[in-house]
This record gives C-alpha cells, structure tokens and sequence, in this order.
C-alpha cells in the first residue's frame, strides 16, 4: 500500500510530530500524532513516528508492534522502513537495522539522512566495503562539504585502499578556490592525515616533500617534527635525522623513543657501549635536571661501567627523596647481576658507606624531619625485598620499620608495610595497615581506592564500598556503588565480584561481571557517535586510533577477568544447580546432612531470605525519593539487585557462552581463556569446538599445565562415549588430536614424563596429579603426599600452596591429608592466615 495522503492541517501536524521528536517533547508528540490518527487512522508514516516515540519512553516491544502495523498499512513508505530501521538500531540489531535502511534507501533513492544513517552503522559493523558505497553516495549528494570528501577517504583508508584515499583528498584539495587559512585546524589535520596515508604506502621520499611543502605551517609541531624525523631516518639522511632528533629531544627529553631514534641517526650500534655511553652523557650535560639520559644507559651497561653509572643515578634519585627511584630500576631485576650490583650499592648506604652528595639533602632538615636520603634508602630496601625477583619479607619488613620510625606520617611506608603483609598472606593485617596509611591523608583519592581494594582482597566488600563513599555522589541511585556503576569503574565492580565469587556468593558475584560486560558494551556503542562528530570537527587521525582500538578493546585484562570468571560459575551452576538456591556443597554450613534433612533447612533457609528482602526492599521504597537522570527522566530501577535471577538460569552454558564468544573472537590469545572454553564446551558437548581450542592453547604454549590436563580429559571423555560420534567428527578429531596426543601413546608413561621435565613447577605437579587420578582413580592417597611435598618446592609460592588446599577439597581427600598438608604450609608460611586451624 501506498502512503496515504494528509490534509494540510494534518501535514502541518506531522511536521511538529517530527519536531517534537527530535525536542525529546515526546508528550507533545503523542498528542499531535494522536490528532492525526484520529482524523486519518490509516496513515503509516505518523503510526511509524507514534513507535519512535513510544520507544523512546522506554516500550521497546508496543513500539516495534505499532511499527509493523504502519509498515502493513504503508509499505512502500520509506519513512515507515527507516522508523523501523531506528528501532532495531535501538534494540543493537544492527544486521536487521542496516537491511531497513537499505529498503528504505530503494524507495528513496536521495534521502540522505538515511544514507548517513546506513553509513554509521556499517562502519560500526566494520562493513568498510559498503561504507565506502555509501560515503561515496553521499559525497554524490553534497560535494561541496569537506566531511564528506574527509569521508570517503577514510572509507577507503580502512578498507585498504591508499590509493584511492590520498585521490580523494587531494581532488577536494584541488577544489579549493581560495587557499585555506594557517588558522584553518580542519585543513591542517587533513593535511597530516594524507601524509599518513602516503607514509603508509611506503612512499617515505614523497611523504617528506609533502610535509615540507604542506605542513610547515602546521600547529601539530610534535607531530610535524617526529614525522619528518622518522622519514628522515628511513631515507638514511642521517645527519639531518640526528638534527631532527636533537631538536625532539630539546623539546622533550623524557621520551625514549627520540634517544632510539637519535642512536639510529648516529650510526650507533647497541654492541657499541662506549659510543652509547658518551651520547647519553652529552645529553645529559645538556639536560642537567633530566632523569632519561640517567636511566637509559642502566639498560645496557654492565659489570664496573654499570656500577658506577647505577651508584651515580641511585644516589641523586636517593638524596632527592624521589619515590619511584626502585620503580624507575626495578626493571633490571631481570639481570641478576644487575639485581646484586644494586643490592650491594644500597645496603652499602644503609652502613653509611654511600658518598655523600654536595646539595643539601643529606643533613638534617630544620623541620626537625629524618634525614631524607636515609629514609629513602630504607624505603627502597624494603621495596627491593618484597619484589618477587629478591624477595625477602622478613627484610623487608625491618627495613620498613625503621622508614616509619623515622618518618611515622608518610603514607608511602604504611603503604609499602602493608604490601609486605599482603605477600605474607594476611589480608586482613594487609587492610589494616592500608587503613592506617589511608588515616594519613583522608583527602587523597588515591590511597582511599588502595584502602578499598585491600578490604576487597579481604573479602569486605561493605568495608569497601563505606571507602569509595567518601568519594562518590552518594544520593545517585544504588548509592555509592550506583554512582561507581554510573562512572564505569570499572576495577572496583571486578574486584567487587572476585570479592563475592571467593565468598561463594554466585549471584552478587554474577551481577558485578555482568555489569562488567555492559560497561564494554557501552564503550563499544559509544563510538557510534563519534562516527559523524569526528568528521564534523575533523579530528581525522584521532578517529582512525579509535577504531583501531576498539577493534581491540576486549583484549583489555578487566575484561578477560570478569568474562573468565562469570564463565566459571556458569560453568559451577551447569555441575551443581542447586547453587542456584544457595546450596553449599556439603549442606547447609558445611555440615553433612542427609537428603530430606538438607532440602528442609534449604527450604526454611530460603523463606528467611525471601521474608529479609521484601523487608529491605519496603524499607527503601518508603526511604526513597524517585530517581531521575541528568535530563529529568526516570531511571529504571535494577529489579535483581543481587543476581538472584541471573542464578537462577535454565541454561547455564547457553549463558556462558555471551562471555566466551567475544573472549575467543577479540581475545584468542588468552590462553586462560581458551581453557574455560574448553569447559563450557566440553559440558555442552561440542567436542570439535573443544578441540579447537586445546589446539589453539597447546599453540600458545606446549607446555602449559592446564591444557596438559585438559587434552587428557579430553582423550577420556572420548573414549568413554555412551553412543560413538559420526563418522565424520570422529575423523576430523582422529586427525587433528593426534598432534596432541599419539593414538597408541602409553598414557600414563606420558603423564609421568611431563612430571620429570616439570617436577620443580608446583603447577605442573598439580596438573599430573590430576591426569594420574583420572587415569588411576585408586591412587588418592599417593596423589595427596605428593601434593603434600610440593610445598617444600623452591618455586612453590603461596598462591601455589593455597590452590593446593582447594585441590584437595575437590577430591574430597582424607583429612589425615588436609591436616598434613596444612600443617607443612603453616610451616613454610607462618604468616599467613588461609592456613590457620579453623576451630571446630
């Protein structure tokens, strides 16, 4: 059907239907198209822009229905198509989304705000070819607009087409009556991007006449100087390269990049030391209050040049009183000859052997403070002991103790005492020494998150969340951890969650790496604005960094973090779903009881909770003032503020996936990751989905103990197969597990020979032990002394030592064993209260 015709009273109505639509005056909206429809109840396009309203307050579903009957009643409307369009993009389908608009597109062939509309989402889609189609339409449309020809440019950057790009630009270029003003931003960031782009075709001559020529007058001067360097160098000019350089370096003399690319002009190779070294030095003299020129050499010089060069740099960091002198070094480590050279130095100053240095910090200061350069040594020793490469808490400690002797208000040193303590294994002295530094200065954002990240660690998260609070907008709604939520911090809601999962409290620990995700998903659809504003103000280069980040942006560690762990415990609630109600492992407290007496204290269990919450819930209601966002609307309230219904799923691993799939897409090198892939897919029994990623896991690393032990769960599950597999998987997992694992390999043999090479790894030892009780389920009792001597293990740390006790509750090993094991990690780890006799 065709659009029905309106009269003019009518037409002038829709006209400020779209005009309030677009005022957000949605009220005003309803009641003009409600005039309309009155009078023409048939007509398509005002039904169309009812649903866009009414979606727009929140009815997604009545909406889409109002939507299909406008475009029953107008098909061939292209408004109707766009509307519809609009809403799928609202509801994120943006496949669905991009067919409407291209249908609408057929039936108006020269509408260009659907053509914008079609070009944003394929270029969130990351459909370059079609948005080159639709930019180069545009363009069609309205030449005379400079975004448009910035545009297609990118369109075909992106796409991988220079050629055509640098085309693009130049013919705009060659538009231009009247050459652009210096002061004309637009221009001159168009002019770096086509540089860019030449740069990138690897035409390195033509680039550096380019911005000779066009560029001079830049205002980006960083960049018109790093840029012209780098060709410079490329081209082997070097002496003007080293010109270049040195006047980077004028401008900038913390930036390592210039001193490489300076040693590059200069001819210098890394092997010559000597060279290096009097280079550095001239920079220095020049740069007298510059630390790079100081550092850098620390890097590749050795034996007595590097002691007297890391003598000279501690002892000014040091006398200074520079905080981060041990973070600044610490990256020396590696060497350890370096590592004792530094030792040495330090604890030589600690004996007052160090040479004093003329600039007044080494005497007392007049406030009646220590002595700078000694607290400093001290702080760095403590530093230097509890860094895992020299670690030695004990020392470390006492060093520290003499720091807060001599300085007791420094918050630096409660922090670093209450570092010590979290190595040690005590969480909670941890916190309560972070606390005490976070007492010092109640004013610093920084120490408060530090405070509240220790009290998460210590499984607090109310302790916690009463930290962020003096930081947050409190009356926001959800409190606190609203206003945390509304701010995207994102490293609390991950720690928040880890804080819950280790408690055992599945679905607050849900919610949290649900929000999570969300948070990414926003950072993902708020590019989508960012697709017009960037041509509008023309920040090109920016743009095309951003879309190249984004396409990496769930690489990101908090992501993976709380992706792995909502896996995990879909991965808990597919083996065990009675964790869905709550349920503990061994019953109710931990106490094993039999079946009837378990489901009625669950029952009972469950009506105190339910009766507790709709209290809570009253309270607040009646506490409450209705929320509202920054433009007056309501917020909606989250109705499972606890992730009860998030628990609660009918399919666990279904919902696992939602967290796995962009992990293994965006992610693949995760090999943590792949693992718990590997779980889901296992239990969901896509066995060549499971294979492929031991294939990608044992590709990333061969001799990773998690993907030894699950490529021999694996060949067991396999081979033990209630009904065989097609003949086709079967051939395809024949082929492809065999690289993993030899068809007629001894099992056992190969289990016990991936313990010899790896037998000073506790991981290791932990994997094999687990291959062995699978392979012999009879042999608890040795795997559990075995597990026992991994303790006395050089390299066995307390981490190691505490997924020990969670492996020998997964046995449900003897507690003769539990008790042994305990006592011998209590012996290795005095300090730490995970091992302490829980009483009775």
């Amino acid at each position: 059907m065709g659009v029905q015709p309106l009269g003019s009273k009518e037409r002038s109505l829709f006209t400020q239907v779209v005009k309030n639509y677009e005022m957000k005056q949605y009220k005003k909206g309803l009641k003009a198209a409600d005039q309309i429809l009155r009078k023409s109840p048939d007509h398509g396009d005002t039904m169309a822009m009812k649903a866009l309203i009414i979606n727009s307050q929140g009815n997604s579903e009545e909406a889409f229905a109002l939507a299909k009957v406008a475009l029953q009643k107008s098909m061939r409307s292209h408004v109707c198509w766009h509307v519809y369009g609009l809403l799928y993009r609202s509801n994120k389908n943006f496949e669905e989304a991009i067919k409407a608009y291209k249908f609408a597109l057929k039936l108006e062939p020269e509408s260009q705000q659907i053509q914008k509309d079609l070009a944003l989402l394929q270029m969130q889609m990351r459909d370059y070819a079609g948005y080159v189609q639709s930019r180069r339409a545009i363009l069609t449309q309205r030449t005379s607009w400079r975004q448009n020809w910035t545009g297609l440019a990118i369109a075909q950057h992106l796409v991988g087409d220079l050629v055509d790009a640098e085309r693009t630009l130049t013919t705009y270029e060659e538009t231009l009556k009247v050459p652009p003003s210096k002061l004309d931003i637009e221009h001159q960031e168009a002019v770096l991007y086509k540089n860019s782009i030449i740069a990138e075709m690897g035409e390195t001559e033509r680039a550096l006449e380019h911005l000779n020529a066009a560029a001079k007058d830049n205002p980006d001067r960083a960049s018109v100087m790093e840029l012209r360097a780098q060709y410079l160098l490329k081209l082997g000019r070097k002496s003007e390269a080293e010109k270049a350089y040195r006047a980077l370096l004028d401008r900038n003399a913390e930036y390592r990049a210039y001193f490489q690319g300076l040693q590059k002009a200069l001819g210098l190779e890394d092997s010559d030391i000597d060279s290096l070294k009097g280079m550095y030095a001239d920079c220095a003299k020049q740069n007298p209050r510059g630390d790079a020129a100081r550092r850098i050499p620390l890097d590749f010089l050795e034996g007595d040049d590097f002691r007297e060069a890391a003598d000279s740099y501690l002892q000014r960091m040091l006398h200074k009183g520079v905080p981060s002198t041990f973070a600044n070094v610490k990256a020396l480590y590696v060497n350890n000859s370096k590592r004792q050279i530094i030792q040495d130095l330090v604890e030589g100053y600690a004996t007052g052997k160090g040479a004093p240095q003329v600039n007044g910090s080494a005497d007392k200061q007049d406030d009646g403070k220590s002595n700078v350069f000694e607290t400093s040594v001290l702080y760095f020793l403590a530093q230097h002991y509890k860094f895992h490469l020299s670690r030695d808490l004990g020392k470390a400690e006492k060093y520290i103790d003499e720091a807060i002797t001599a300085a007791p208000e420094s918050v630096d040193f409660h922090m670093a005492k209450a570092r010590i303590w979290k190595y040690y294994g005590n969480p909670q002295k941890a916190t309560d020494l972070m606390e005490k530094a976070r007492s010092l200065d109640t004013r610093d954002r920084y120490i408060n998150t530090k405070g509240a990240k220790y009290h998460l660690r210590n499984n607090d998260n109310e302790a916690a969340i009463q930290n962020m609070s003096k930081f947050t907008r409190n009356e926001a709604l959800g409190g606190p951890l609203g206003d945390l939520h509304d701010m995207q911090c994102v490293w609390y809601i991950t720690e928040d969650g880890e804080a819950y999962f280790r408690q055992g409290k599945l679905g607050l620990a849900l919610k949290r790496f649900t929000s999570v995700a969300s948070i990414f998903e926003i950072w993902q659809e708020d590019q989508f604005d960012f697709h017009s504003f960037s041509l509008r103000k023309g920040q090109i280069r920016a743009y095309v960094d951003m879309i190249r980040w984004e396409d990496h942006l769930r690489e990101h560690p908090f992501f993976s973090r709380a992706a792995i762990d909502a896996a995990r415990i879909y991965v808990m609630l597919s083996d065990q779903p009675d964790l869905a109600h709550g349920q503990l492992v061994n019953g109710v407290n931990g106490e094993k009881k039999d079946n009837a007496e378990r489901k009625k204290a669950e029952k009972k269990a469950r009506k105190e909770k339910e009766k507790q919450e709709k209290l809570e819930a009253e309270k607040k209601d009646a506490k409450k003032p209705p929320a509202v966002d920054q433009n007056g609307d309501p917020k909606k309230e989250d109705k499972d503020p606890k992730g009860d219904k998030l628990l609660q799923t009918t399919q666990p691993l279904v919902n696992a996936m939602k967290f796995i799939t962009p992990l293994l897409e965006l992610s693949p090198k995760n090999i943590e990751g792949q693992h718990t892939a590997f779980e889901v897919f296992i239990r969901r029994k896509k066995y060549l989905l499971a294979l492929r990623t031991l294939i990608a896991s044992h590709t990333l690393s061969a001799s990773d103990p998690t993907t030894h032990e699950q490529i021999f769960r694996f060949q067991g599950t396999i081979s033990t197969l209630p009904e065989p597999l097609s003949p086709n998987i079967m051939e395809v997992i024949n082929a492809e597990f065999t690289t993993l694992l030899p068809a007629t390999a001894d099992l056992s043999k190969l289990n016990d020979d991936f313990l010899q090479e790896h037998r000073d790894s506790a991981a290791h030892v932990r994997a094999c032990l687990r291959v062995r009780r699978l392979l012999d389920p009879e042999s608890d009792e040795k795997n559990a002394q075995d597990l026992i001597r991994t303790l006395a293990l050089d390299g066995c740390s307390l981490q190691d030592a505490m997924r020990g006790t969670e492996l020998l509750r997964e046995w449900k090993t003897k507690s003769q064993y539990v008790d042994d094991y305990r006592a011998a990690a209590r012996e290795r780890w005095p300090e730490a209260s995970v091992f302490e006799e829980k009483p009775n």
